[in-house]
């Protein structure tokens, strides 16, 4: 490493961002950013740890130690080279990814761990900025033709591979824009669609064919995949989690995606506002304690919420890591987002039981207990309600961010591939399905994941999708990237 007391000398520093009362008021990315000197100094903190956990900790195996020296080396040109060796999307992951990496660092056991997502997004935007980042269309046609059915971060990933592999790649997309959760999930707050659409720009120069408003199996017949020679199936984990209670129909219980989704298309300028799904003037509550809640909660406030609850039926978790989740596993710890910062009324160790409605059906209120979770005889927690914790909570729109129980059941059936128990569609570890031509990759595949996975696994699907084709592949797998010479 370039530095080898960084990581005594420098601390950690992140980015600062624009004060919340001043954020709220539009949907603009708010962090602050930090100068060449200062990312050349956080570069420097990453130790000559000898093995580096972080590799571990990222499901790509990103390079980091490579890249965080040549950030530290002002080799940014060599580090945009390094970082793409693994990830195609670093600007995607820099800025959403809960960075496992940073849990793994080595330099985390006794101090704040590097910077690493941080030091990854401006990279990228380095890139861009500077226009290293290109086109790179293949040398040569294959004259194969693969299909990919959905363009998340997966499908994305899948689609760019395998058409610098040579292939003729067209993407099916449902919906009317390219991106997946990435468009329609993620708030622009966190992540604007500018930074999609010159990706999507990119992978059209390099001949990917973007078909949208194409929903296989729906408005396309399934069956007319098989004319491809290969198909890789990333439509994810759609199917939201339901909450089966009493009062579940009153107008007012809304699903989060729903909500999120709609709220992004009215920023697109591709929907108008709704009065159902608007949280302005109201009493929000959102069930639900995870980044699909938190990004209810940004943006209620930003719609003018009268107040914002947040309900998690799992217990407070502890500031730090804990002897149940050692390092260098991911930390099961108190997370605050920048969301939260704007305003929200948190609460664990709560169950929601029914909500109430008024005499047209509109919601009013949540009923709630208190819970506690005791572990049985198998060590397994348990959940079991506090006698006299009855709560009423005044509501008018409750979002349900419970997650998701997997894939749509309409495309397996229609094409005949085997699911697993939990509904995902079934592959080996080569992601190939029980129909030979057919691969599946991303939260189709494992289950509602993170994007960091859908890339790795949308990587790995297209060096076994280029192997089936070709007989053998070319394309780097997971922390084999092609480094440069330089």
């Amino acid at each position: 490493m370039g530095e080898l007391r960084g990581f005594i000398e420098h601390d950690r520093k992140t980015e600062d961002n624009i004060d919340p009362a001043e954020r709220i008021k539009n949907y603009k990315e708010f962090a602050k950013p930090l100068s060449e000197k200062e990312l050349n100094t956080q570069g420097a903190r990453c130790m000559d740890c000898g093995i580096p956990f972080c590799h571990s900790g990222c499901p790509l195996g990103n390079l980091i130690p490579d890249f965080n020296d040549a950030v530290y080396q002002n080799e940014w040109k060599k580090a945009v080279q390094i970082l793409h060796s693994t990830n195609n999307f670093p600007e995607f992951t820099g800025r959403l990814c809960p960075a496992p990496c940073e849990s793994a660092c080595v330099l985390g056991i006794i101090e704040p761990p590097v910077a690493i997502e941080l030091i990854e997004k401006y990279i990228a935007e380095k890139g861009f900025e500077e226009g290293w980042i290109k086109p790179e269309p293949p040398q040569t046609e294959t004259g194969k033709h693969v299909a990919v059915v959905g363009s998340g971060p997966a499908g994305l990933a899948a689609a760019q591979q395998l058409r610098r592999a040579g292939h003729t790649v067209t993407v099916f997309e449902r919906d009317e824009k390219v991106g997946g959760l990435l468009r329609y999930g993620i708030p622009d707050f966190k992540m604007e669609k500018h930074v999609i659409d010159r990706r999507v720009q990119q992978l059209e120069a390099e001949g990917v064919n973007f078909k949208t408003g194409i929903h296989v199996g729906k408005n396309y017949n399934a069956k007319k995949l098989e004319e491809f020679d290969a198909v890789v199936l990333c439509g994810g984990a759609t199917q939201r989690r339901p909450l089966p209670i009493d009062g579940a129909d009153a107008d007012g219980v809304v699903q989060a995606m729903e909500f999120l989704a709609h709220n992004n298309c009215v920023v697109d300028g591709l929907a108008e506002p709704k009065e159902r799904l608007s949280a302005k003037g109201k009493h929000v509550i959102v069930i639900g304690g995870g980044d699909t809640g938190s990004d209810c909660v940004g943006t209620s406030n930003r719609h003018g919420a009268k107040s914002v609850t947040n309900f998690e039926i799992m217990p407070m978790p502890a500031e730090n890591r804990t002897k149940e989740h050692p390092w260098p596993y991911w930390p099961f710890t108190l997370k605050t987002s920048s969301s939260h910062e704007e305003g929200v009324e948190r609460n664990w160790s709560i169950l929601t039981k029914e909500f109430l409605k008024d005499e047209e059906g509109n919601l009013k209120a949540l009923k709630t207990v208190e819970v506690e979770w005791i572990k049985n005889e198998n060590n397994r927690p348990q959940l079991k309600e506090i006698e006299g914790s009855e709560k009423e909570w005044p509501c008018d729109l409750a979002l349900l961010a419970l997650g998701f129980t997997g894939p749509e059941k309409t495309l397996a059936e229609q094409l005949g591939i085997h699911t697993t128990e939990r509904n995902n569609f079934k592959a080996e570890k080569n992601y190939q399905t029980n129909k030979k031509k057919f691969f599946t990759a991303g939260d189709m595949r494992r289950g509602q994941s993170l994007i960091v996975w859908a890339i790795s696994e949308g990587r790995e699907a297209a060096f076994e999708v280029d192997k089936f084709l070709m007989g053998t592949s070319e394309l780097p797998t997971k922390g084999k990237g092609d480094l440069p010479n330089a």
